[in-house]
């Protein structure tokens, strides 16, 4: 069995000499066949307590896949994913690496595995041209969490198109404590000649990665990894495990699980742990451990701290935990209601300070048109949505011929979307047929004719049409009959 397990061999190694390394004669240990697994799994604990010879099967293959929505990219991979296989061996056990390069392809490649102790970690025994195979045999002398790759040059190249994984050394003392879900997220950076969400099919851009501009931070190959259907699925009570990795071959990580703390962390990968830790680095290559438990259900967002990266480059996926809500661990919101400070009473106050500000002073009845509409959604709305309203996968909905948008800026009453920009909006919603569940905050400090050329712009762009646009005046009355409804107490029980 090669896939779903493992399959123990106890014929002696001379029955199997194509299988075997000059290194290995001497013994006759049992053969193993890895169990690899596809992102987001990972292979089941090592039980048992004796060393083997692993054989470790991987295939290089050339492909073509989705980065992003409507965005292919040409990947290369190991075993047809990004990152390619998860490896778990054992602590000196004698691993037999077989890397074949599939006939289709059309460049060579090797594997640099870090977990080796020896030149170029495989690379120098591996150098593989199409439709040829290579093999070489290690011993797996030191535990821990080992980034592989490949370094055929030029190792950027190959790196940023996707050719790296992880390989696990389970300790000889044994698997760590056993937790309910073990999950493998491995981000990269990636280097197009267009900016991130343009469609089509889109080059490999040498100089970019050279200067280290990437248009794509992505778990596990694609900002669409993690999120809608194939977010992760946990349960309130269970405890995670995260093997994560970074492929680089530029950015160091910053991995954090938006409202979860790390109770245990494996730094590096490596052997001590660390606890209560917010967020953890990765450098490009490395890789570590992250340990901590649902408390309470909801959605939470594994992203990048370099918070840009998540929001506007795709490094964001999603765990969602069912079960039930701990309001003793998080309430949930308690309290909605009106605050106007200081500054914004008495600004609110003292009417306009120029005579130019008077057509757009919040009350005033003016036309939106007389106000840059598009120049106000830049500053205001663009991180999430982004430029051209196309919004982020599973997080932000897209404002570009969206349905959800125009159903509500042609209905007869349309205060629900000035809601929106003064209140904002959680929870999901289903924008052209797909599940969104982000934040969209409140925008704070826009007048009633801000706010309506606003909505005039993007009830009018990016392929929405048949609106009427908005007025000054309109938005006036329903910012009356928004804050009146927030501000309302609620109902007894």
């Amino acid at each position: 069995m090669r896939s779903g397990g493992v399959a123990r061999v106890t014929l002696p190694c001379l029955f199997h000499l194509p299988l075997c390394g000059a290194a290995a004669l001497a013994d006759e240990l049992p053969v193993e066949y890895a169990a690899l697994t596809a992102p987001p799994n990972v292979p089941p604990p090592i039980t048992r307590d004796y060393p083997a010879r692993v054989v470790v099967e991987l295939v290089v293959v050339e492909k073509d896949g989705l980065i992003a929505d409507g965005v292919e990219y040409t990947f290369w991979t190991f075993g047809g994913t990004v990152p390619g296989r998860f490896i778990r061996v054992r602590q000196g056990d004698t691993v037999q690496l077989q890397l074949a390069n599939h006939p289709d392809n059309k460049l060579p490649h090797n594997i640099d595995l870090h977990a080796v102790n020896g030149p170029g970690g495989g690379a120098a025994s591996t150098f593989t041209a199409p439709g040829h195979k290579s093999q070489f045999t290690f011993k797996a002398l030191n535990a821990g969490l080992y980034v592989y790759h490949c370094a055929t040059a030029p190792v950027g190249m190959h790196v940023a198109n996707g050719m790296y994984g992880l390989i696990y050394v389970q300790p000889e003392s044994g698997p760590l404590p056993p937790v309910d879900q073990e999950f493998y997220v491995m981000q990269g950076d990636f280097y197009t000649d267009e900016p991130f969400g343009v469609k089509g099919h889109q080059a490999f851009s040498m100089q970019r990665a050279i200067d280290e501009h990437p248009s794509y931070v992505v778990f596990n190959g694609s900002a669409l990894s993690m999120v809608g259907d194939d977010a992760l699925q946990v349960k309130v009570g269970e405890r995670i495990r995260i093997f994560v990795g970074n492929g680089g071959p530029n950015l160091v990580s910053s991995f954090h699980v938006i409202g979860e703390i790390f109770d245990t962390v494996y730094p590096e990968g490596g052997r001590e742990p660390t606890h209560d830790v917010q967020t953890t680095l990765v450098p490009a290559g490395g890789s570590a451990i992250v340990e901590f438990t649902i408390n309470t259900s909801g959605t939470y967002a594994m992203v990048d701290h370099s918070i840009l990266r998540a929001f506007n480059k795709g490094a964001l996926g999603l765990l969602k935990a069912a079960g039930p809500q701990v309001h003793d661990v998080y309430s949930g919101k308690e309290l909605d209601q009106v605050y106007l400070g200081d500054q914004a009473v008495a600004s609110a106050l003292r009417g306009p300070r120029f005579p130019e500000e008077a057509e757009t002073w919040t009350g005033a009845p003016s036309a939106a048109k007389e106000i840059d509409g598009g120049a106000l959604f830049a500053k205001n709305c663009s991180m999430c949505h982004q430029a051209a309203g196309q919004g982020l996968e599973g997080v932000f909905p897209p404002l570009a011929k969206s349905d959800f948008l125009m159903a509500r800026a042609t209905a007869p009453d349309r205060k629900e979307l000035v809601g929106i920009v003064l209140n904002g909006k959680t929870g999901a919603v289903t924008v052209n047929g797909k599940p969104y569940n982000g934040v969209m905050t409140p925008i704070a400090g826009l007048s009633d004719a801000e706010i309506a050329a606003v909505l005039s712009f993007v009830t009018s762009h990016w392929g929405n049409a048949g609106a009427p646009p908005f007025t000054a005046d309109e938005v006036g009355k329903a910012r009356a009959a928004v804050t009146a409804t927030a501000a309302a107490p609620a109902a007894a029980p």
